[in-house]
């Protein structure tokens, strides 16, 4: 299988971000090694700051092996920056569209083309209070189980420290390090050649996480929670808290119009993706 050259855009991209990177993050980058010489593959990277996937790109631009990221489709739509997007062949992502399913098809053809596509499986930012990662979408395991293409996990820590989730000023000094480790592909042998279920994309998407887990676990030289943070489940223990509260100031909000009750946790659940 083929590797993709650098390019013109990749190069020129470099230019402009390395030096300033350099400069302001110290480097502690591990298992390089584990980054394929050849052929496609994903990279499954933890997401903790907005500007990781810059710390985490130069990373992966010194093995060699420029990574593809699944990005908003609106950033490909902003002038200079628009250009390098597409110059630089990431992946437009076409949220809640008939596209949706584009950044599907696009990361197969990349992968097959020869080439890595990053994804970060959490989806967003890690909501975690203590900055563990989150529970997966399941978007790289379903492109790693129809191309049957490695899949190396990547933990990262240090952008974080200089720009924390949702903050809104870097603290650049004192000078931070970005913590970079990739390890060996995450073992899916026992996921092939099976129907491709929602039950099967979670459990694939459950082992990828905790490889990503593990090596941040080791980053970190800390134990993370046995059980991950699952924003999806927040977002329904705060629905029931909202509608418990409701209730508690006035309870004629205990029936809706209709003289139905109002639905239930395991309604709520449904809303959100769990459960049957």
């Amino acid at each position: 299988m083929p590797r993709r050259r650098i390019g013109f855009w990749y190069r020129f991209a470099a230019v402009i971000c390395k030096p300033p990177l350099v400069v302001l993050i110290k480097r502690d980058w591990r298992g390089m090694e584990n980054i394929p010489a050849e052929g496609g593959f994903i990279t499954a990277v933890n997401h903790n700051s907005h500007i990781d996937p810059f710390a985490y790109a130069h990373f992966q631009y010194n093995t060699g092996r420029v990574p593809r990221f699944l990005a908003k489709s609106g950033l490909f739509k902003k002038g200079f920056v628009g250009a390098a997007m597409r110059g630089t062949g990431q992946i437009p992502v076409y949220r809640e569209s008939t596209d949706a399913l584009s950044a599907f098809r696009a990361a197969i053809d990349a992968v097959e083309r020869g080439e890595c596509v990053a994804f970060y499986p959490e989806g967003t930012l890690t909501r975690d209070p203590d900055g563990w990662p989150m529970t997966g979408k399941t978007g790289a395991a379903r492109v790693a189980l129809q191309t049957r293409c490695p899949v190396i996990p990547v933990a990262q820590w240090g952008a974080n420290e200089i720009l924390p989730p949702y903050a809104r000023k870097p603290r650049l000094l004192p000078r931070k390090t970005h913590r970079v480790l990739a390890g060996p592909p995450v073992d899916l042998d026992r996921f092939y050649d099976r129907e491709m279920t929602p039950e099967l994309l979670k459990e694939a998407t459950e082992a990828i996480m905790a490889a990503i887990t593990r090596q941040l676990e080791e980053i970190r030289g800390e134990k993370a929670p046995a059980t991950p943070y699952d924003p999806r489940r927040e977002r329904v223990e705060q629905r029931r808290k909202t509608r418990a509260q409701t209730r508690g100031a006035d309870p004629r909000q205990n029936r809706v119009r209709g003289g139905r009750t109002a639905p239930d946790g395991r309604a709520a659940a449904r809303e959100e993706g769990l459960g049957s």
